[in-house]
């Protein structure tokens, strides 16, 4: 459909202190057609280079990544707010998914062979799909693209990038360090696309598929357009990720760990612990641990990262969401022990804070909270632990911990989610998939699934 859109839309905005800094204009409807010509016209060159080939380009963007982590986190912490040294952590680990499916890739993208009872040979072979749409969030700007981008170009896709609106200079980033890696010409591009854009792409026939990393509601709707166009997609979404504790030799070391598990990138990941679920008999202190961690902070300066201070949130709009779900379960009869406090405008500090006492009827039992909160439920045994962490709409991952390992690995087994942990808060790696089900989505990114979701799966048969 034709776009309408004029003036500056995609916006970086310096959460810590609500300041302007950059805005960037939408794509134009006619830029807009020459990148999707471009896509389809490298896609042609691209899917026949030799795998090994394509490898060395992706190592070259992995080097990348590595080499210019510094550039790359001051750009990531500007325009949403993550502490310093975790934008760096998240740029390097972005090189080491590149690096991954560069060396791993032509193994698992070798043809399978098939055992044959009627004569002949055959293997599944696994060959690229054409042009695909990657469509990110602001959270972690470039992991996401990471593990979207890594195993699409090794398969010889190639891909339209359009990022999140408030998060432009890091896509502009991520496009440069391809260009520069050797990419080939329209194998790569970023697209500053608006919404009625975004649906003009996946209804373009060229496009044949769309991978989407953000809210329910906009995967309902992208998953409704790809329906329509009968396009692949794959959809990662939200997540209320049960951390079951059963039992602790140590409980400050179990609450420290729950804290910086919670409170990494401010709280602001899908797969984050945002229902901690205690047996009574270690929950006062584990809750009073948690208190202790949370009282005192101060909102500080992420490109500095002081001692007992806190990083913002991506934006006031996020800040204030978070700040209404939190009030709503207090009015309700919930105890906030620390933290909770919405700094004055325009800055998007929150400060981390612990919840207990959630009941049904409050908006923290069933929605996600995308903020350093950390919410507290106590339960009198396994079977209660589980009905709780199975009593979501979600199901991206859980974890479940206990000084008895198989007691953790029962519950763990029975948890509805794409991701189960036993004694750790999350299996992590270029080589472990990323996915869930029910509403957190459908698909998987990362390890040998990550090069299996945009493939022709081809049946090659030779007879006798």
């Amino acid at each position: 459909m034709p776009s309408n859109n004029t003036g500056p839309t995609y916006q970086v905005v310096n959460p810590a202190t609500g300041e302007v800094v950059e805005t960037f204009d939408y794509v134009t409807d006619a830029d807009l057609e020459s990148t999707i010509a471009a896509a389809h016209q490298a896609y042609a060159s691209w899917k026949d280079v030799p795998i090994e080939e394509r490898a060395k380009v992706v190592t070259r963007v992995a080097e990348l990544f590595v080499e210019r982590a510094d550039e790359l986190a001051a750009i990531c912490t500007e325009e949403m707010g993550k502490p310093l040294s975790e934008s760096k952590g998240e740029a390097e680990f972005s090189g080491e998914i590149f690096r991954y499916f560069a060396t791993e890739g032509p193994g698992l993208a070798a043809d399978q062979p098939i055992k044959m009872f009627s004569g002949g040979t055959a293997v599944v072979q696994k060959l690229p799909v054409g042009p695909l749409l990657g469509i990110m969030p602001w959270n972690y700007p470039f992991y996401q693209i990471a593990r979207f981008a890594a195993p699409n170009l090794m398969l010889g896709n190639t891909i339209l990038l359009k990022h999140a609106e408030s998060v432009p200079k890091s896509a502009l980033a991520v496009e440069k360090i391809m260009v520069d890696a050797g990419v080939p010409t329209g194998a790569y591009a970023n697209v500053f696309a608006s919404h009625d854009q975004i649906e003009t792409i996946i209804a373009d026939p060229r496009i044949q598929g769309v991978s989407l990393t953000g809210s329910e509601r906009a995967g309902a709707v992208v998953a409704s357009i790809a329906g329509k166009n009968l396009k692949k997609c794959v959809l990662e979404l939200g997540g209320s990720d049960p951390y079951v504790i059963l039992d602790s030799e140590d409980l400050d070391e179990s609450a420290t760990t729950a804290w910086e598990t919670r409170i990494s990138n401010t709280g602001q990941a899908c797969n984050s612990n945002k229902r901690m679920i205690v047996m009574d008999d270690i929950y006062d202190g584990f809750v009073a641990k948690l208190t202790e961690h949370a009282k005192g902070l101060k909102p500080g300066n992420p490109a500095e990262e002081g001692e007992g201070t806190f990083a913002p949130l991506s934006s006031r709009k996020a800040a204030e969401t978070l700040a209404e779900q939190v009030a709503d379960a207090v009015s309700k009869g919930a105890t906030l022990h620390a933290g909770g406090v919405l700094s004055d405008g325009p800055a998007a500090y929150y400060s981390p804070a612990v919840l207990t006492g959630i009941t049904k009827d409050m908006r923290a039992y069933s929605e996600e909270l995308f903020g350093p909160v950390a919410v507290v439920y106590s339960v009198s045994s396994d079977e209660d632990a589980l009905k709780l962490a199975n009593d979501t709409t979600y199901g991206l991952g859980g974890a479940v911990f206990s000084t008895d390992a198989e007691r953790a690995r029962k519950l763990a087994n029975r948890l509805e989610v794409g991701m189960s942990n036993v004694n750790s808060p999350a299996g992590e790696g270029a080589e472990v998939p990323f996915g869930g089900v029910k509403r957190s989505g459908f698909g998987r990114e990362l390890g040998p699934l990550g090069m299996d979701e945009f493939v022709n799966k081809r049946l090659f048969y030779v007879a006798d």
